[in-house]
């Protein structure tokens, strides 16, 4: 995507308008004062656990469980990088890998360990020197997986540049592979990896939002729901772009084959 997450975490935004609202309140029409107070409201309620957890099931509910993945299984495991925590210092500075690229990769390691003769493509190119695909393919190693099992691919950048450095890879990547992210993003990665032709089943790297609690501090807003919700509203908004970007692209697809013929 073309901005990071703190640009959609709502609690900037609710600040925001909350100022804008102070400063123009005299000034605004009756339509925009209560509509500004809608969004107000709805930015505090998903700051809560129980917005937040509602927006991540949201998310979640759109990932087709690994069991409706259709025979053959597939034997190409493709794990995203989430990241890093610092720059890393050398190839082997896991401590720099994100949580989620550790619980990515983790994720892949066992579904390997599953499937003989598995090829293990880790891909990231963010970072700095070192991309984020070179320590996590090391620590594979570490944990098992033989270098001539895994391939990386480290210069895609973002999602969508994910699946379409995977489908230049050679030698080629077969259509049909497993695509390892965690729960939320596997949504717009999907989406990614079917508009560059692969046919992907999901193997999510963390466990499905827990079962909605109506507590006392449910409805209060926390630290960790405003960050988990700025995660959901990034990836509901990278969906709704990755969507037109998949339209697009299939249109100049066919462009280019009525040109061909």
């Amino acid at each position: 995507m073309s901005f990071p997450i703190y640009a959609t975490s709502p609690l900037p935004c609710a600040l925001v308008l909350l100022v804008l609202l102070a400063v123009f309140w005299a000034r605004l029409p009756g339509g925009v004062r209560w509509a500004a107070i809608v969004i107000e409201v709805l930015l505090v309620a998903v700051m809560t656990p129980l917005g937040a957890d509602t927006l991540a099931r949201m998310l979640e509910a759109r990932v087709p469980p690994a069991r409706t993945c259709a025979a053959p299984v597939p034997t190409t495991i493709v794990v995203l990088a989430g990241g890093f925590e610092y720059p890393p210092r050398s190839p082997d500075d896991y401590g720099a890998l994100h949580q989620s690229s550790l619980q990515r990769l983790f994720a892949g390691v066992a579904l390997w360990r599953r499937i003989p003769d598995a090829r293990l493509v880790i891909v990231g190119g963010g970072g700095w020197r070192i991309r984020e695909a070179v320590p996590m393919a090391d620590l594979a190693t570490r944990m098992g997986v033989p270098e001539s099992s895994i391939e990386i691919e480290d210069r895609s950048r973002n999602t969508w540049e994910n699946a379409q450095d995977v489908a230049a890879l050679s030698p080629r990547v077969p259509r049909r592979i497993w695509l390892v992210s965690s729960g939320m993003h596997l949504p717009r990665a999907l989406a990614a990896f079917r508009a560059w032709g692969f046919a992907p089943c999901a193997w999510p790297s963390d466990l499905p939002s827990a079962r909605l609690q109506l507590w006392p501090g449910a409805f209060i807003p926390q630290g960790q729901s405003v960050q988990r919700a700025g995660v959901a509203l990034h990836e509901l908004i990278g969906g709704v772009e990755y969507a037109v970007r998949a339209w697009w692209h299939a249109r100049r697809q066919r462009a280019q084959a009525s040109q061909t013929r």
